[in-house]
């Protein structure tokens, strides 16, 4: 779970320092005409190279040392310091590799990957190193936004196709006209239309995608036996997710079903909203579904659970010294309605929040599967250049509960996913059809009757 960050760098820390390197290619080329002069005097080959290798190793370490002694001069890093010993070896590496590496660096690429290998090597599961373009799609992400068309799809095997789920609101495919439902069969590359199935589903979704302004151009079959044909040129444009979905139970239309997806900054207005709908259609109770939910922003999900909640903490932290901060409280409004959490092994992080608060104060039962098991908090921080990273420096626990980091939330009812579904894609899963979805309706009527 990501928490919104407002931690900056000093800007030294974003600074790119380099330092003079030793002239190792004078004292090579120096060693190479020492080895061809003995050559001549009978000297064998295999001793001349060994010279040759013995004085490279010697300005290496010379190299090496050279480097410890002005990053601590200039730096003020110590050499025996992680960051002492890193740069000692690449600036080592370096020297050599201008020298004698056959092919081209490049330079925006390198430093992304050792940052990336810094941020992986630190042990933590959940931090990584962004570009500018991963950190600008991340915050995206968190703000509940994003660039395209406004769509979400899977693909659709039978027809090679790519298949329309939902159509966020006020997206550009919304005021288009795309629908719920089609299947975009063609998309036009460089004014070329070329088959979703000749691209193949991973290529065509990279092809929609594009920046504000640029125009996306398919071909999408829809109707009855997907007869009618139209064609789309949607201009791309920021528009907002959709992270909330509700509808009333197919089998039983007094009771309602909210599906929420992640959580990010539109998900508590969008939560209130599906809550309003439902409960004006008098529903009895409610199936909060986090399914597949795989976390989203601290506050989010607070603000989310403050309207279900009564007056009381919703989300403790533990630092790295163990002292303990109760960082969100709800008010004392709530939500007074039977309700029923269904979570599974892809429910984690803000998704595994939500159903251990909504149980530690007996607010709803949890049906389904054992979660994830991600109670660690992660932090985002900005560099100036538009790049930044992540890392883990709090556990958080429930209202009142414990820590569930590597162990999971353990439901009340134990429900697997029926055999014959699980292959098959959630979204394409009715009602009448869902085991699990029916066990928590099971639950809901235990709670009315009551």
């Amino acid at each position: 779970m990501n928490e919104e960050n407002t931690k900056d760098l000093p800007e030294s820390a974003t600074e790119n320092t380099t330092e003079e390197q030793p002239k190792k290619l004078t004292v090579v080329r120096r060693i190479r005409r020492v080895a061809s002069a003995r050559r001549k005097k009978g000297i064998s080959i295999s001793s001349a190279l060994f010279a040759v290798i013995i004085t490279a190793l010697f300005c290496i370490l010379i190299t090496f040392s050279a480097t410890l002694l002005f990053a601590k001069e200039h730096f003020g890093i110590d050499e025996n310091s992680t960051v002492g010993k890193i740069v000692a070896k690449i600036t080592a590496i370096e020297g050599i590799l201008d020298e004698e590496y056959i092919k081209e660096i490049n330079e925006d690429e390198l430093i992304n990957s050792v940052l990336k290998g810094y941020m992986h090597g630190i042990g933590d599961n959940y931090a990584e190193y962004y570009t500018k373009e991963e950190f600008d799609s991340m915050m995206a992400d968190l703000r509940g936004s994003g660039i395209g068309i406004g769509i979400s799809v899977i693909y659709n095997a039978e027809y090679a196709a790519i298949e329309v789920v939902s159509v966020f609101p006020n997206s550009p495919a919304f005021d288009a006209g795309v629908k719920e439902g089609d299947l975009i069969s063609h998309i036009y590359v460089d004014g070329v239309s070329v088959s979703v199935a000749e691209m193949g589903y991973e290529e065509a979704l990279k092809s929609m995608l594009g920046e504000i302004g640029s125009r996306a151009e398919f071909t999408v079959f829809r109707g009855e036996g997907y007869s009618e044909i139209v064609e789309f040129s949607v201009v791309r444009a920021e528009y907002t997710e959709s992270t909330v979905f509700h509808h009333l139970y197919g089998p039983d239309n007094s009771i309602g079903v909210i599906k929420i997806t992640s959580f990010d900054a539109n998900t508590p207005d969008q939560f209130s909203e599906a809550l309003k709908d439902l409960t004006e259609s008098e529903i009895r109770g409610i199936i909060l579904d986090v399914r597949y939910n795989p976390g989203g922003e601290l506050k989010s999900v607070c603000k989310t659970l403050d309207i279900l909640l009564p007056e009381g903490p919703v989300i403790r932290t533990i630092d790295k010294n163990g002292v303990e901060e109760i960082v969100y409280t709800s008010d004392e409004n709530e939500t007074d309605i039977p309700m029923v959490v269904l979570a599974n092994g892809s429910t984690a992080s803000a998704g595994e929040l939500f159903t251990a608060a909504l149980r530690d104060y007996d607010k709803a039962t949890v049906v389904g599967v054992t979660t994830y098991g991600k109670g660690s908090m992660q932090t985002t921080i900005p560099f100036d250049d538009g790049t930044g990273f992540k890392y883990t420096y709090r556990l958080y626990c429930p209202p009142f509960s414990d820590n569930y980091d590597g162990v999971g939330i353990v439901p009340d009812i134990n429900v697997e996913l029926a055999d014959e579904l699980k292959d098959k894609n959630v979204f394409k899963i009715e009602d009448s059809e869902d085991n699990q979805l029916a066990a928590a309706y099971e639950e809901i009527l235990k709670k009315i009757s009551k």
